[in-house]
Order: structure tokens, then C-alpha cells, then sequence
């Protein structure tokens, strides 16, 4: 089984916005993660009446990953990661998402549906500053 096309790995995304339950906003996304090993792991929106706890299919997919596969060690393997929003618009990852998604894949390639079209850019591009903790002060050191 080779590596899905992008348009394949937009395809999951969008059987992923499916199975988004968006109720309250109406804007159901679906976002699916490609692996070095050519698997994909997807995942859609979930909203709650209290907003606040509602969550977004880009950290649901990154979460069911690290869930699924431990605890991570470099980036799990990720590759790209292709997002589906309303058909012909872009759905670009708020900031919460990009932080997310920078902190176990920075190096990731972001597909965006548009229409006939798909954007891709490096998370790099869409996201150049991420907050970072310096390791050695998380641990009281010097």
C-alpha cells in the first residue's frame, strides 16, 4: 500500500468533517495526519454548548495520535496534515491548533482544501513564532 496523494489524504479529511458535531456553529472540519509509514490517523470538530470545551479536529487528531501511540518521542512520524472545513474554503488551524500541532510536528506540511485547489504550506509559514519553554528551566535548573 503506497503513500496516499494529497487529494487522497483530503479525502479522509473530509469523511472526518462527516463525523463532526457541530451544532452550534455550524462549521464542521475534519482533519486527518499522514505518517511516515503511510498510515493516517483523523479526526473531526466536537463542539459543546459551553464553548470552551468544545475541540477542534486538528488537536482531536493529534491527540487520538499521542493517545494512541504513547508518549511522544520526536514527531511521531508526521508528515502532513490536511484539513477540511466548508467545501471551497480555506479552514486555516485557529492559533490554539497551530500551537499543537507545531509542538509534535513543526516541520509538518499543511494541506488546506480550496475548492478545486488545495493550499499547502510548511507549519513553519503559517505559524514562524510558537511558544516554546527553554527544557532546562521546566526542571528548576540553571
Amino acid at each position: 500500500m503506497g503513500v496516499p496523494a494529497v487529494s487522497d489524504l483530503l479525502d479522509i479529511a473530509r469523511a472526518a468533517r462527516e463525523r463532526s458535531y457541530s451544532p452550534y456553529s455550524g462549521f464542521a472540519v475534519g482533519a486527518a495526519i499522514r505518517l511516515t509509514d503511510g498510515t493516517t490517523v483523523s479526526a473531526a470538530n466536537v463542539e459543546n454548548a459551553s464553548y470552551g470545551l468544545s475541540m477542534c479536529a486538528e488537536r482531536s487528531a493529534v491527540f487520538k495520535l499521542i493517545a494512541e501511540r504513547g508518549t511522544p518521542s520526536g514527531d511521531h512520524g508526521m508528515v502532513e496534515i490536511a484539513i477540511a472545513g466548508d467545501p471551497g474554503t480555506a479552514a486555516y488551524p485557529c492559533g490554539a491548533c497551530r500551537q499543537v500541532i507545531s509542538e509534535f510536528a513543526s516541520h509538518i506540511k499543511v494541506i488546506l482544501e480550496s475548492g478545486d485547489d488545495a493550499i499547502e504550506m510548511t507549519m513553519d509559514e503559517l505559524f514562524p513564532h510558537p511558544f516554546e519553554l527553554d527544557n532546562k528551566d521546566t526542571n528548576g535548573g540553571d
